[in-house]
């Protein structure tokens, strides 16, 4: 049994957290906060064990009723692997103490790609991270990406992908970030980070994306052309990502219009908080013409890095091979809607 620490128990983290508690061959040591918060509340009464991430605070999650564990030091000593869901740029700064406890560690892709021998995402690389000391999860985006084009390598061979990434302004909890009445382009610059952000994960493929952030805080919508080396009928590629767990493709005529319908549906049918952890490929938009293919991808920011994450942990432990690790991962949460 994989013991699993969670360093940060915000958006990812307690998905993360939900997530390896789910899982046959692991089992949650601890989860980190540094403020006594409302989320630091619901991991209590989860039954986690918090650790401070801050010890000097420790008096004031006492103060407020908020049992605590011990400090994150404590936490990392009794773990195997701890998935680092700090805040973007905070884990760098993890990077020696976990070092110091010997514990390998999985990364999130708010972190640089330096921070870690590889970056990570489960159907396309997973070998390159087993029995490392640290992987990196790429980003929602990116990893939206690498699921769909990594299938399409393998059939067919991509020559290039080129995406137009429209963003959602921030996530429902965000407020600092909006409301905003705008469209804007998120960078200016061409390609935004997501080229380079890919490449890690699929090197000799040539990527170009722009971003454009939108008034939205549901999912972002991906808009994508791949021109493949061969020239498939659009049935033939339909039927290739039908065949991957974590591509699932969806029809106007289901009522599934919209990315607020994608979420309401995941809602209906029980997923917790409404989660998403799969591609939505809208099955209407697929089209091949002359080794061209284009389709709409619908990615949830908050979900779908979460089974990427237990899957990396279990390439870091080394205790699963690739495909045997994804079958576990999805039928512990559910995969497939």
């Amino acid at each position: 049994m994989l013991g699993v620490s969670v360093n940060g128990f915000g958006t990812i983290g307690k998905r993360v957290a939900d997530a390896v508690s789910a899982q046959p061959d692991m089992t949650v040591v601890g989860v980190s906060k540094r403020s006594p918060n409302h989320e630091a509340r619901s991991a209590a009464e989860a039954g986690y064990d918090l650790y401070a991430a801050d010890p000097d605070r420790v008096g004031e999650f006492g103060e407020r009723d908020i049992p605590v564990a011990g400090s994150v030091g404590h936490m990392l000593a009794a773990s195997d692997v701890v998935v680092d869901a700090t805040p973007a740029g905070v884990g760098e700064s993890y990077r020696e103490q976990y070092a110091d406890h010997d514990v390998a560690v999985v990364y999130q892709g708010g972190e640089d790609a330096s921070v870690a021998p590889n970056s990570f995402c489960a159907r396309a690389n997973y070998d390159l991270s087993v029995d490392e000391t640290a992987t990196r999860v790429v980003s929602c985006n990116t990893t939206g990406l690498a699921r769909a084009v990594t299938p399409l390598d393998e059939a067919y061979g991509v020559e290039s992908v080129d995406a137009t990434l429209i963003r959602r302004g921030g996530d429902p909890t965000q407020t600092d970030r909006g409301p905003i009445n705008d469209i804007v382009p998120d960078p200016v610059e061409v390609p935004s980070h997501h080229a380079p952000d890919l490449r890690t994960i699929l090197p000799g493929i040539d990527v170009t994306t722009t971003g454009v952030t939108v008034p939205a805080t549901l999912m972002h919508l991906h808009s994508v052309t791949v021109s493949l080396d061969a020239d498939p009928a659009a049935s033939e590629v339909r039927e290739r990502f039908e065949a991957e767990p974590r591509l699932q493709l969806i029809t106007t005529a289901s009522g599934c219009d919209s990315c607020a319908d994608i979420q309401e549906y995941a809602r209906d049918i029980g997923r917790p908080r409404g989660d998403v952890w799969e591609n939505c490929i809208w099955a209407d938009s697929l089209d091949v013409s002359d080794g061209r293919l284009t389709f709409f991808q619908a990615i949830h920011q908050q979900a779908d890095v979460v089974p990427e994450s237990v899957d990396a942990v279990r390439a870091l432990a080394g205790t699963a091979a690739a495909g045997e690790s994804r079958d576990r991962t999805d039928e512990a949460l559910g995969v497939g809607m």
